[in-house]
Formats: C-alpha cells, structure tokens, sequence
C-alpha cells in the first residue's frame, strides 16, 4: 500500500483514526447501558456474570465489529484491507514469537514501575475478579474468541490500516499502539499518574501486537497473540486469587 505522508494527509488520518475509535467505544459504552437499563425496566436483575458478558457481546463485538464495518463500508474496502487469512507455518512462528514478547514486554514495564517507585493504577477487572473469581473462567476463552478478534479488527485493521497509509508502518504502529494503550484510561482506578504509568507499561505489548500485524500482514496473528497474552493473565490472576495474593501481583 502506497504511503502518502503530507501534513494534510496526516492530520486527517489521526483525525479519522482517533474517530474511528472513539465511535467503537462511545457505541460499545452506551449500547452496554440501554441493554442494562432495558432489562432492568423488564425486572430482569443481572448477575456479575450476566453483565460480563453483556459488556463483552456488545462492546468488542457489536460495537467495535460494526464501527470496523461502517469504515470499511464507507471507503469502499473488503476483507483484503485488513489481510484475514488462514495462517501460514510463518504466521504461527510470528504468533507464538509474538505472544512471548508480549508477556515479556509487559512484566518487564511492571518490573521497572517498582524499581522507580511508581505505583501503577488499579485494573477494574482485577477489583471485579477479586469479588467474583469465577468470571476469569469465562474471560480465558472469551479472550481469544471475542477480546483479541474484537480489539484487533477495530485498532489493528481499522485504525493501525488508516494511520499506515499516511504515516508508514513504523509510526502507524506506534500511533496506533498508543490511541490503543490510551482508551483503556477509563478502565483504570486511581490517579493520574498511576493510569498514566499503567498506560505506558500496556503500550509496550501493545507495540508487539501492532508489529506482529505488520510483518505477518495478517490480522489473525495479533488477534490471536492479544488472545493469548489476556488468557495468560486472566489465568495467572485466577490462581493469585486462589492462593489469596494482591491482585497487583499480576495487575
């Protein structure tokens, strides 16, 4: 794909990427509170369980699948732009090689929050799971069947793809990485500058998946390397929780 770097050309890719993403969690936000509020106005009182799993159907796959879609739609784009292939023997080495990294990545930024003395943001999934450790159960699957895909298509495909093309895949992957580290703000408890901290160290593997798509330019490698990197920490949460250890042992 041809690289058009103007000034122009860049401001209006940032501007569509950034909107891009903010439409894909604005609809997966409001969508997630008219379906509780819906079924709270029937009597229907939903469990932690029911609420997960009403966020995740309608965040990282409704909204994010259909603000990718309307995109797609609006330029005139098929499958062939986000590159979704049946992996080859060079995609699972990248996958797996992938997934590593992205592990390594993230304990090595946790690692170095401690030696400087900051102290990162709580995760609000981690404060969740404390309460209701069976949840983790359901996000280990979830993680590769609607997390990785679901966050992959939107940042990956859609707004990694539109910054590529007006900035070159470095600084595409890099931007992308760090419209992608930025929006999990809202999902962080705390002050400023522990999100803020939690961020940079969530932009490392961000980076790894971002890369991953790149060099194998197929979206099912950093879907499944996400899907894997969230299972393993929603996994290593888990048996913290059972062996009745701080959720920032692994958050």
């Amino acid at each position: 794909m041809s690289v058009t770097g103007g000034q122009t050309s860049r401001v209006r890719a940032l501007v569509v990427a950034l909107a891009v993403g903010g439409l894909g969690i604005g609809v997966a936000s409001v969508l997630g509170r008219v379906v509780v509020r819906s079924l709270a106005f029937l009597d229907i009182e939903l469990s932690a369980l029911g609420l997960l799993v009403i966020s995740l159907i309608t965040g990282q796959g409704v909204a994010f699948g259909s603000a990718a879609l309307l995109y797609l739609r609006f330029r005139g784009l098929g499958r062939t732009y986000l590159g979704i292939d049946v992996p080859s023997l060079r995609d699972v080495v990248t996958a797996l090689s992938g997934y590593a990294l992205a592990l390594i990545a993230q304990f090595v930024g946790s690692i170095l929050l401690t030696v400087v003395g900051v102290q990162p943001a709580e995760n609000q999934v981690g404060q969740i799971a404390a309460q209701n450790p069976e949840l983790l159960l359901l996000l280990i699957p979830a993680s590769f069947i609607i997390i990785g895909p679901g966050e992959e298509l939107l940042f990956r495909g859609i707004v990694q793809g539109r910054l590529r093309e007006s900035f070159g895949p470095v600084l595409g992957v890099v931007l992308a990485s760090a419209v992608f580290a930025a929006i999990h703000f809202q999902s962080l408890t705390g002050g400023v500058g522990g999100r803020l901290a939690t961020i940079t160290v969530l932009f490392l593997p961000s980076l790894v998946f971002g890369a991953a798509y790149e060099f194998s330019d197929n979206l099912v490698v950093p879907a499944f390397i996400h899907g894997a990197y969230n299972a393993t920490l929603f996994t290593l949460l888990y048996f913290v929780l059972q062996a009745d250890l701080p959720v920032s042992v692994v958050f």
